[in-house]
């Protein structure tokens, strides 16, 4: 499976350690993949800032790189406050390059799954669901703070 990954541009000088390392051990969004199961990061970028005006352009890289499945790093559901364009950009990829979005990459570190209950920033059902694929368990959302 090759994978292109974008984070949020608040988090640009990110080097990827906990999307990396969960990819590795099939955590978060990527424990729907099998362990044998082999996964390649062809892009690896952030969105370029507010409205993710490099959505767009990099994904043209992604295409030629064989990118068959796209990742919205974990930062963009934890920031404070959340990417107000997520479902934008999940929807303009899978509309407009037919590529399937996954919203997460890392599991939500605790310190940032503690903060956003107490703001109920995801009380609605609509963030359930984003939130879903990098909520993972206690155990882990604590490893990875």
């Amino acid at each position: 499976m090759k994978i292109g990954i974008f984070i949020c541009d608040r988090y640009n000088s990110c080097a990827g350690g906990k999307c990396f390392r969960s990819m590795r051990n099939r955590e978060g969004a990527f424990d729907v993949y099998g362990k044998d199961e082999e996964l390649e990061i062809v892009g690896y970028t952030s969105c370029g800032g507010c409205p993710g005006g490099n959505i767009e352009n990099a994904m043209g890289e992604m295409l030629r790189n064989g990118v068959e499945r796209i990742h919205l790093a974990t930062g963009f559901v934890v920031g404070y406050p959340p990417c107000p364009y997520i479902e934008y950009f999940r929807d303009f990829i899978e509309k407009k390059y037919e590529i399937p979005v996954v919203i997460g990459t890392h599991p939500i570190p605790r310190k940032y799954y503690v903060t956003h209950e107490k703001l109920g920033t995801w009380d609605s059902e609509e963030w359930k669901d984003m939130i879903k694929p990098s909520l993972s368990d206690e155990r882990i959302r604590e490893s990875y703070d």
